[in-house]
């Protein structure tokens, strides 16, 4: 009865943070409650419009509204860290809307080279800031929030219009709760369907749908690929490939991504079966649009580690809890990982697969891609 009561309070705080997220993605305003009842009112920075940043001149408090940014993403404007977790930059009385959209996204970084000096608060922040940038970026954003203190209690304010409010830490668990709802001994990932689905050069394949229950409004969706019959009772040959619509589809050049999906499927293929887990984590986790950003950065010459930290993010944002979970419900507890990447053996050995044996699994470069996998090779320790 108690586990029973814990998960459907999980489940519960689950669908707290996904309405709230919902609103955030929708530039709707929010409020994220301190713990002293105080509340600070936030909006997505790369979604404010001159009618939202009027609307916030207006909220019940003294002081004028700020941007919260990542230090990581403050240090690219060389802005001084005060502050830890969230760094405030207050906007200028002409022009605020276009130094907003300067201080969130670097596309013009190099255009605006004398832009700023941006000031910074020294002053400690609420406690509810570094929930703001995680919020921002839980909604598939740019970590980057327009925000604003309260003078009057969250909770009431929030009532009175109408507004969503949630406690700064139960953004900030969001992870430690996806986490949880994910591990490998949880029932949180539904089996929902499989289906025979012949493809090119593996023409005895299965397609097999995850998705995570109760997350998210029903969460992100992973397909588990299944080539030809891999018998699970031994090491089993796996692949764990986060989908890349510009790679995998329309056979970009700029990455190594469709090489790797197809070289898998073809290897398992005449390997006898094996199982490419194919994972909803575009761009390392941080969405689609985001990395048709950092493809603008790298446009302008920056690597691929530097246009995500120029964005806000870090390096890589991927989570691989769904993937050990996908392999525990297919039975598969032993793997022949296809990999060069040292974090996915170590995050799926943190998760309870056994790693038996890492498979190289390189390609050929070519002129657009070379420096990509030099990247890859030196500042990610892929083995390369």
């Amino acid at each position: 009865m108690e586990t029973i009561k814990k998960e459907g309070q999980t489940g519960a705080r689950l669908r707290r943070v996904d309405r709230f997220l919902v609103d955030v993605r929708r530039g709707i305003p929010v409020l994220i409650e301190n713990p002293d009842g105080s509340g600070l009112v936030l909006l997505a920075a790369e979604l404010v419009t001159p009618v939202g940043l009027a609307d916030f001149e207006v909220l019940p408090n003294t002081q004028r509204s700020c941007v919260l940014l990542t230090p990581k993403r403050a240090e690219t404007l060389k802005i001084h860290l005060y502050t830890e977790g969230a760094i405030a930059v207050e906007l200028p009385a002409d022009q605020p809307l276009a130094t907003l959209r300067h201080l969130t996204d670097p596309a013009k970084d190099l255009d605006l080279p004398m832009m700023g000096p941006f000031k910074a608060q020294r002053d400690p922040l609420p406690d509810a800031a570094p929930a703001a940038l995680k919020a921002a970026k839980l909604a598939g954003l740019l970590p980057a929030a327009l925000v604003r203190d309260l003078d009057v209690p969250a909770r009431d304010w929030a009532q009175e219009q109408g507004l969503l409010c949630l406690p700064g830490t139960e953004i900030m668990a969001a992870d430690d709760l996806i986490a949880g709802a994910l591990s490998p001994d949880s029932a949180e990932l539904e089996l929902v369907t499989s289906a025979a689905v012949p493809l090119a050069g593996a023409p005895d394949t299965r397609l097999i749908a995850f998705r995570p229950e109760g997350l998210f409004g029903g969460g992100p969706e992973h397909i588990a690929i299944i080539i030809g019959n891999p018998d699970t009772q031994k090491p089993t040959l796996v692949r764990l490939h986060s989908e890349c619509f510009t790679g995998d589809l329309l056979g970009s050049l700029k990455c190594d991504c469709g090489d790797q999906l197809r070289g898998a499927i073809s290897q398992m293929q005449n390997a006898g079966g094996g199982i490419v887990l194919y994972l909803a984590q575009e761009g390392r986790g941080i969405g689609l649009m985001n990395k048709l950003r950092a493809y603008h950065l790298q446009d302008q010459g920056f690597d691929t580690v530097d246009a995500n930290l120029r964005l806000g993010f870090e390096a890589d944002e991927r989570l691989f809890q769904s993937a050990a979970t996908m392999l525990q419900k297919l039975g598969v507890h032993q793997v022949r990982l296809m990999t060069n990447n040292p974090d996915k053996v170590a995050e799926l050995k943190n998760h309870g697969i056994d790693i038996v044996e890492r498979v190289p699994h390189s390609f050929p470069s070519n002129e657009h891609n070379k420096a990509y996998l030099q990247t890859k090779k030196e500042r990610s320790g892929h083995y390369l």
